[in-house]
């Protein structure tokens, strides 16, 4: 399961790099990724999760916004706070439909004379131009960037101090999502911090250009201390394992913050008005919703594909959304989406070929 869309949108800026090193390439958020860089892709998993990997996250689009009505008007679009953003820090949000539905998740980045957003590049053109219907009678410009920068990351519990030596940052300095200017022999990049399921990690926005030679000096840097390049099979499991959803995999334009549990991270509930803020408001009121995302494990024949049926008591209660093969659990797992009262830990479900059992409970 690496495809959602027939034909990649972009090539990562590496793809010469990726197959003349021999990685095998798939498709992953509608773009040419690396599944795995060798045969031994358990190997690149445990380097994300027990010391540090290099991950290619060219997948991105990069929207700009300047002018001096950007901060109100993003506020008023974006379902999390703009607003109260300082000048080095981020927050990740929602642009829903005015029906409730996700239409993208953006993070929005402020600097001292504009705003940075990143969302995903399989939904560049369509997302673009539905942001800039907004923009009316406001005092902004919007600015695709995508071709000018891309996107490499550190993760796994050595990441922050490998960064630290390269770059002199202190990730325990900054916010999640704060971000510093500097740079890695003399290539300039900006570090974020993110922090995958609660691990200081690090992500290294850079010129296009400088790429190919950011990812060689990294990847020799990661060698040095037992890391190694990661593909995405491997990233793959590890989210899951974590529970973290992926746009376009696991929630987008068929549900609701709420159901795909999203209401507590990407949501202001204070900041003022938004485009769908009626629907939210109204869901939370009322208390809960009939379908949650949860985290299965699989037994059987078979492993289901996207889009599964998941049967309760001989009755259809939801669906697959995204799978792979955990190593920590020597098992595949998935995330679904079931109703509310086939959501409990143990639950037992059923689908074409197997068994599942929910796993971790819905989550947000």
């Amino acid at each position: 399961m690496s495809d959602i869309a027939e034909k990649p949108l972009i090539d990562t800026p590496l793809s010469s790099l990726h197959e003349d090193a021999g990685a095998k390439i798939g498709t992953w958020f509608g773009c040419a990724l690396p599944d795995q860089f060798g045969d031994d892709w358990p190997a690149e998993y445990y380097a994300g999760r027990e010391s540090v990997a290099l991950v290619d996250k060219n997948y991105r689009a990069y929207l700009g916004f300047s002018g001096r009505d950007r901060v109100r008007f993003l506020n008023a679009v974006f379902t999390n706070n703009i607003r109260d953003l300082q000048a080095g820090t981020g927050v990740v949000s929602l642009f829903l439909s005015p029906q409730g539905r996700i239409q993208a998740e953006i993070e929005t980045y402020a600097t001292s004379e504009s705003l940075f957003c990143v969302s995903f590049a399989m939904i560049r053109e369509t997302l673009a131009a539905a942001l800039d219907k907004y923009i009316i009678m406001d005092d902004v410009t919007l600015t695709d960037e995508t071709q000018s920068f891309g996107t490499l990351a550190l993760e796994g519990p050595g990441a922050a101090e490998l960064l630290r030596e390269l770059t002199g940052v202190d990730l325990a300095q900054l916010a999640e999502l704060g971000f510093q200017e500097t740079e890695i022999d003399g290539l300039s990049c900006r570090l974020t911090k993110r922090s995958p399921n609660g691990v200081a990690s690090g992500e290294l926005l850079a010129s296009r250009g400088d790429l190919p030679q950011l990812w060689n000096l990294l990847r020799e840097e990661v060698g040095k201390v037992g890391g190694r390049a990661m593909g995405y099979r491997a990233l793959n499991a590890l989210r899951l394992e974590q529970g973290t959803p992926w746009f376009g995999y696991d929630f987008g334009e068929k549900q609701i913050p709420h159901e795909a549990g999203l209401q507590d991270s990407h949501i202001s509930y204070t900041k003022g008005c938004y485009t769908g803020q009626e629907i939210v408001e109204r869901v939370r009121s009322r208390g809960q919703v009939n379908r949650v995302r949860v985290l299965l494990k699989f037994s059987g024949s078979e492993v289901p594909g996207s889009g599964a049926s998941l049967l309760a008591d001989g009755k259809e209660t939801g669906f697959v959304t995204r799978t792979a093969r955990s190593p920590k659990l020597q098992a595949p797992i998935g995330m679904a989406y079931v109703r509310r009262e086939s959501s409990a830990v143990g639950s037992e479900l059923c689908f074409a070929s197997g068994q599942a059992v929910v796993i971790a409970p819905p989550l947000s």
